[in-house]
């Protein structure tokens, strides 16, 4: 049988880092939240455009904050969702600003709601790369509070630096000081998948786009390594309900990567359903909606 999921309350980098040993990442103009959700980046990674020298100061790129959604049935857990940030060669910076920017309005009034386990006054306080490893240096208070909170803090960092694919860990610094306690180390997503839902989905983003085909990505612990992905139109009508096997299961995390071929006739509003169902009576569980946009 699967473990169950904890509900969690409150809860890699660009190609210029590949062309030298060390890169140190500027900070960028803190964004405004809520950046548009008319492009999803691939399913761990971003591959966000370098910037070019002399663009327009109105050119964009589009980059992914890790935060926590809630659950009314105790299946939340992390989700990426999408930001446009100026455009910029420091994406890795301009990640971790919208991500201590914290959710938008739209994803607090979420049903259920979206939150973050960093805090008005932390503060992000630098970021290099070495080697495919990046060290973020964060504000001491980010080591403070329950073992939830500060993991969770953890793991959005983690999340969100390694959609790049040039970052394959993550080490911390605590006002430039290496932390004495647990989070001494080089740290991957796999540290903190007991922090994800039982069925996860890294692409699309929460909010994003869904074209037809659509590809759906992400990891999975769940009986025999197999569940559903469903996906359902403005109405509520479902357009595709295909079976998923993960690569791994019963106890395991194992990824998964399908298509399924909808037809979708305009764009609209729609809803990205994972699912479980039941050895006994075949009930569906460990349901996550994400809200996407889907586009012909």
């Amino acid at each position: 049988m699967l473990r169950s999921r904890p509900i969690l309350m409150l809860l890699a980098l660009l190609g210029l880092a590949a062309c030298s040993p060390t890169t140190s990442l500027a900070p960028s103009a803190q964004p405004t939240p809520g950046g548009s959700a008319s492009v999803t980046p691939g399913p761990t990674d971003a591959t966000s455009p370098a910037a070019t020298p002399g663009a327009s100061s109105a050119a964009t790129t589009t980059v992914r904050a890790y935060f926590v959604l809630g659950s009314h049935t105790g299946d939340g857990g992390l989700v990426p969702v999408l930001r446009e940030v100026p455009q910029t060669l420091a994406v890795g910076a301009a990640a971790m600003s919208a991500l201590f920017a914290g959710p938008n309005p739209q994803e607090l009034g979420a049903d259920p709601a979206m939150y973050t386990s960093i805090t008005t006054g932390m503060r992000s306080l630098g970021l290099s790369i070495d080697a495919g490893v990046a060290t973020a240096n964060v504000s001491a208070d980010f080591a403070v509070g329950s073992d939830l909170d500060v993991r969770g803090r953890f793991a959005q960092v983690v999340y969100t630096l390694t959609q790049f694919p040039t970052i394959t860990g993550v080490r911390f610094l605590l006002d430039g000081v290496p932390p004495k306690t647990a989070f001494i180390g080089t740290f991957t997503r796999a540290d903190y998948t007991d922090l994800l839902p039982a069925i996860w989905v890294d692409q699309p983003a929460w909010g994003g786009d869904l074209t037809s085909p659509a590809r759906i990505t992400g990891l999975a612990n769940v009986f025999e390594g197999q569940f559903h992905v469903e996906i359902l139109d403005a109405t509520g009508h479902s357009l595709g309900d295909q079976p998923v096997h993960a690569s791994c299961g019963t106890g395991c995390w194992g990824t998964f990567d399908v298509t399924i071929p909808v037809t979708i006739a305009t764009a609209q509003a729609g809803t990205l359903r994972v699912y479980d169902t039941s050895e006994q009576g075949g009930a569906r569980q460990h349901v996550v909606d994400y809200p996407v946009t889907l586009t012909p």
